[in-house]
């Protein structure tokens, strides 16, 4: 029993050993072209074979990515000076509206690059591109600069609208489509993720606004709703809503100012909903700071006006922000544990506030049964306590 489980094991590897390198190194080219050094990439289905000629200092590669549709294009890029897509010196292959395929250059100088066809910071003597049988790939020869071997890569695959390449999706596997490789060693290894710096600064920006929008806020407003309930808690609980609140605000205004800077890093990427709910969290907060300085008194005619406007526009803040929190988390596209933990806040808040809402309306309507039974002379009892005037403040 043991000598089989022992050549069925050998067997499992052997297969696993010849699918990696039908992957790469056993791949048949339409030219019959054969590279001494290949790797399959970590991510994005993609493959890299080169031969590198120490003579003249040339390479002459093949980037193979499987699974390409006739509306995608393809690139793979040396960034010679940097990291990540803004620099990268790209070869792009991708089907014309007359079915052929073509393969050019692209010099990315920016996010909202379109990879229109221009010149490289080194030459490209020779470069065609074929797609076969869903693999599309793009043949071509380097002159590499500076006598260098090693560089960071990327490479990466998008849509083609009305005959161009568009905006490539922000998913998993396209922020780590980057890494090194050096055509002497043949190592290619992966490097973590497109953009260090501005990863960095999307995951901050998601966390801030996730804990002051989608967390603080709902708790302040939980505060003022059911702990005014409570006679012992009057005027504690205002002050509790208005440092919650606060810090809220604050927290939200400084992931606004990330969003901000990581859109105007990004120009060319744009995610439309979620920029213009941000927008209207930040000005819907704001009037709400600015109505804190104009509450009118609890006696105030107008009160009750300002209350139902307070009201609502809290309201709307919660729910907008609850929402953009998961837009965010989609475009972030962290592990699913975050998400997780993220609605298992918001169940945790909701049960807690279905308990409270059941205990203060059970409260509501008994005082309000002793008040009937009482009388007026009962009535002054509970708005002597300092409780009536501090009900009727406003969440």
């Amino acid at each position: 029993m043991g000598k089989i489980l022992t050549l069925l094991f050998c067997i499992l590897i052997s297969n696993l050993i010849l699918s990696s390198a039908q992957d790469c190194s056993s791949y048949s080219f339409t030219n019959n072209a054969i590279y001494a050094t290949c790797v399959s990439l970590p991510v994005q289905n993609s493959h890299l074979h080169w031969n590198y000629l120490p003579a003249n200092g040339t390479v002459d590669v093949a980037y193979r990515h499987t699974g390409v549709s006739t509306s995608q294009w393809v690139a793979w890029a040396l960034n010679v000076d940097g990291r990540g897509m803004v620099g990268a010196q790209a070869l792009v292959a991708l089907i014309n509206s007359n079915g052929s395929v073509e393969g050019y250059t692209s010099s990315v100088t920016g996010y909202g690059t379109a990879l229109q066809q221009s010149p490289l910071s080194f030459d490209v003597p020779a470069i065609r591109a074929e797609r076969v049988n869903d693999d599309m790939v793009i043949y071509a020869t380097l002159v590499l600069p500076s006598g260098r071997t090693s560089f960071n890569q990327v490479w990466q695959m998008g849509p083609v609208s009305n005959g161009a390449p568009s905006a490539h999706n922000m998913d998993s596997e396209n922020r780590n489509s980057v890494g090194t490789v050096d055509f002497v060693t043949g190592q290619a290894d992966a490097g973590g993720g497109v953009g260090g710096s501005i990863l960095h600064r999307r995951n901050t920006h998601g966390v801030l606004n996730a804990v002051s929008w989608g967390v603080l806020m709902p708790m302040g407003a939980m505060v003022a709703r059911y702990l005014k309930v409570f006679k012992v808690a009057h005027p504690a609980w205002f002050y509790i809503h208005v440092a919650c609140q606060a810090i809220a605000y604050g927290v939200g205004v400084a992931g606004w100012g990330t969003g901000l800077k990581l859109g105007s890093d990004s120009e060319g990427i744009k995610y439309t909903t979620h920029r213009n709910i941000g927008i209207t969290l930040f000005v819907l907060g704001t009037l709400q700071v600015f109505a804190l300085l104009l509450r009118p008194k609890p006696d105030h005619k107008y009160r009750i006006y300002w209350n139902i406007y307070h009201a609502s526009v809290g309201y709307a803040v919660i729910s907008l922000g609850i929402t953009n929190v998961f837009k965010g988390l989609d475009i972030l596209d962290p592990e699913k544990k975050w998400k997780h933990a993220y609605i298992g806040v918001l169940i945790s808040l909701a049960a807690i506030a279905v308990i409270l809402e059941a205990f203060t309306w059970f409260i509501v309507l008994k005082r309000k049964k002793e008040e009937k039974q009482q009388g007026p002379a009962g009535n002054g009892a509970y708005a002597s306590n300092g409780y009536g005037h501090g009900h009727s403040q406003a969440a």
